[in-house]
């Protein structure tokens, strides 16, 4: 179970004027590292569209601790904090830190699996549910 972790890549784009990190992008951020940790697990589109199921996000919500600056060399992780037993509910944690380990985010995602034809919430396919479970936990993880 270890931390997944990927680079993150500055746009010129994903600046405003006055060359501040547009909030939004943040959360673009952790939708990347989210289908990147999915992926890595062999839960891609694929395999969605087989089984007729994906993620859908509940709550998402961004608390901003240092500014980003164009330049800085950056890393957002996976780490997840809630599961249900069946897999049917996950809760994710992502932070954004420069490379010298400065922490400038942290976001927290409660999301869910779709049944993409009968367009209400469901319990992933066995091995969907058994991937989440190996994946890496926050230290206040817990089972709901």
């Amino acid at each position: 179970m270890s931390e997944f972790k990927i680079p993150v890549s500055l746009r010129w784009a994903d600046f405003d004027p006055n060359l501040h990190l547009r909030h939004s992008v943040y959360y673009d951020f952790g939708a990347t590292a989210r289908t990147a940790f999915l992926m890595a697990r062999g839960i891609n589109a694929q395999l969605m569209a087989e089984r007729h199921f994906g993620p859908v996000l509940l709550r998402e919500e961004a608390v901003f601790r240092r500014e980003v600056r164009p330049g800085d060399e950056l890393f957002i992780n996976v780490l997840v904090t809630k599961l249900r037993r069946d897999g049917s509910r996950f809760s994710f944690r992502h932070e954004l830190t420069r490379a010298d380990g400065t922490l400038c985010a942290v976001m927290n995602v409660d999301g869910g699996w779709i049944d993409t034809q009968r367009r209400k919430l469901t319990a992933p396919p066995p091995a969907v549910a058994e991937a989440m479970e190996q994946a890496a936990r926050a230290e206040d993880f817990e089972w709901v």
